[in-house]
C-alpha cells in the first residue's frame, strides 16, 4: 500500500510542545518518495518498512504489531490507514512517543523525544544541542546518553547553562564511568556563588554496568554540585528507567569502550476517544491522566474514577470507562542505536534490543565499500545498518551519524541502507 511521510520545516512542530493534532486523511504517497519541502535536518523523507509488510498493517493472532510511525518531524506520527489496505480493520493511534533528530543524519548525535501529553521530554545522547529550543530543552525529565565522546556529550554544557537558576530535577543515564564523567564537568566551573541561589537544580545520575549492576549518585547546585554518596543499583533486565506507562531498557555494546543502545518501549497503549466520552457526557481533560494512570497500574475494575463533564465531577468504576471510552493496543517501542563495532557480541544484542521496534535509530556512519575502514574505527556501515534492522524486524530505520565525508551523497547512504533492508 502507498503511504505518505512528511516533515516539517521548522522545529519544532507547531504542536510539538502540545496536544497532538487530531489524525486526518490525507494524500498517499509512494514509499521511499521524496517529499518537497523537507525539514533541512531531515533531508531524505523515505519510510523504510520491512519487506512483505504492510504499513500499519496488524496481525490477527498471537499479538498484533504495533503501529508503525509515519512522521518523524511531523504532528500525527501515526496517520490513518485506509480500511481496504487492513482487510476491513481500523485503526488509527494517536502516538505517545514524538522522536526527532535534533540536527539531522549528519550532525551530532541527539535525538529528542516529545511526550506532550506529559508536557516532558527525553533525549538520548548530547550532541551539539544548539538547534533545540530552550522551551523543548526545558521539557526533558531523563537523558540517556550512550558514551562520552565529545559528539555525544558536548551538549552537556549547553543544557546546564539553560538549567542553572531554574527548579529543575534532571535524571542522566549512562554506561560505566558516565558519573566521574559528569563531575568532572561539572569541577570544572567555579561555584562559589551556588548557595545564593533559591532555584535548585538537581542532577540524578545513574551509571549501568555490566550484569544488572549499575551506580548512582546526585549532584545539588546549592551545594556547589558537590558529589553526593553513591549508591549501587540493581538493574534487572537492563531497565535503566521504569514507570508503569514506559520503560528505557540499554544494552551494553562495544565501541572499544562501553557504549549503550537503548529501547524506549510503552507496555500499552491507551487511547481514549474523544466521541465516546461525548455520548457519556464526559470532556476531555486532566483527568484523563488518572484515568491512564489506574489503567496502567491494572486497578480493580470497580476503582471509582473522578470523571468530568459539563455537568460537573462523576465518579464512575473504571471498567466502565474502560468498556465504554478507551482502546488498549500494544504500545509504541522506539530503538536507539549507535557508535558500535560489528561483532558478532554486538550483533545479538542489538538485535535482541531492537526486536520489532516500531522504528530503529541506527548509526550508519560509513558506506557499505569502506567497510575496512568501520573496522578500524569501530563504527557501523549502511548494509550492517540496514541488516541489522531487518534481523531485527523492526517496521522502519532511520539511520544517522553519516561520516561528513560522504557530504553530497545522502541519497546513495539512505539507498544502501534500504536495500540491506529489503534483503536487495
Amino acid at each position: 500500500m502507498n503511504v505518505a511521510l512528511r516533515v516539517t520545516a521548522e522545529f519544532p512542530p507547531p504542536d510539538l510542545l502540545g496536544a497532538p493534532s487530531r489524525t486526518r486523511d490525507r494524500p498517499c504517497r509512494p514509499i521511499g518518495a521524496a517529499v518537497p519541502g523537507n525539514d533541512p535536518m531531515l533531508p531524505d523523507g523515505r519510510a523504510f518498512r520491512h519487506p512483505g509488510r504492510s504499513i500499519g498493517h496488524r496481525e490477527a493472532t498471537p499479538r498484533p504489531r504495533r503501529g508503525v510511525v509515519q512522521r518523524i518531524a511531523g504532528r500525527d506520527l501515526i496517520e490513518r490507514i485506509p480500511r481496504a489496505a487492513t482487510g476491513g480493520y481500523w485503526w488509527a493511534m494517536r502516538p505517545r512517543f514524538f522522536p526527532l533528530l535534533v540536527n539531522g543524519r549528519t550532525g551530532d548525535p541527539a535525538l529528542h523525544v516529545d511526550l506532550p501529553m506529559e508536557r516532558r521530554a527525553l533525549m538520548f545522547d548530547l550532541g551539539d544541542v544548539s538547534r533545540l529550543p530552550p522551551r523543548a530543552a526545558l521539557r526533558l525529565s531523563d537523558v540517556f546518553v550512550s558514551h562520552t565522546h565529545v559528539d555525544h556529550f558536548i551538549g552537556f554544557d549547553q543544557l546546564l547553562r539553560l538549567l542553572v537558576g531554574r527548579e529543575k530535577q534532571l535524571r542522566l543515564h549512562g554506561p560505566s564511568g558516565f558519573a566521574d564523567r559528569v563531575e568532572a564537568k561539572l569541577r570544572a566551573y567555579t561555584w562559589n556563588l551556588a548557595a545564593s541561589f533559591r532555584a535548585d537544580l538537581v542532577l540524578t545520575v545513574t551509571e549501568m554496568h555490566s550484569r544488572g549492576r549499575g551506580l548512582r549518585t546526585q549532584f545539588r547546585l546549592t551545594r556547589g554540585f558537590a558529589r553526593e554518596a553513591d549508591e549501587a543499583v540493581a538493574l534487572a533486565d537492563g531497565v535503566l528507567r521504569a514507570e508503569p506507562s514506559l520503560s528505557v531498557r540499554a544494552a551494553v555494546l562495544e565501541h572499544r569502550t562501553p557504549c549503550l543502545g537503548f529501547a524506549l518501549e510503552e507496555p500499552e497503549h491507551v487511547n481514549v476517544w474523544p466521541n465516546r466520552l461525548a455520548e457519556m457526557g464526559l470532556a476531555p481533560g486532566p483527568w484523563l491522566a488518572g484515568l491512564k494512570a489506574a489503567l496502567f497500574r491494572r486497578m480493580p475494575d470497580e476503582t471509582p474514577i473522578a470523571a468530568m463533564g459539563p455537568g460537573g465531577t462523576r465518579h464512575l468504576p473504571l471498567g466502565v470507562l474502560r468498556e465504554r471510552a478507551v482502546s488498549i493496543t500494544p504500545g509504541q517501542k522506539l530503538a536507539y542505536v549507535t557508535d558500535a563495532a560489528f561483532t558478532p557480541e554486538n550483533r545479538a544484542a542489538i538485535v535482541a534490543l531492537a526486536r520489532d521496534a516500531d522504528i530503529l535509530f541506527i548509526e550508519a556512519v560509513f558506506a557499505a565499500r569502506d567497510a575496512a575502514l568501520a573496522v578500524r574505527r569501530a563504527h557501523l556501515t549502511t548494509a550492517q545498518a540496514g541488516g541489522l534492522a531487518r534481523e531485527a524486524g523492526v517496521a522502519r530505520v532511520e539511520p544517522f551519524h553519516f561520516s561528513p565525508r560522504y557530504g553530497g551523497a545522502e541519497a546513495a547512504m539512505l539507498a544502501e541502507v534500504e536495500a540491506a533492508f529489503r534483503g536487495a
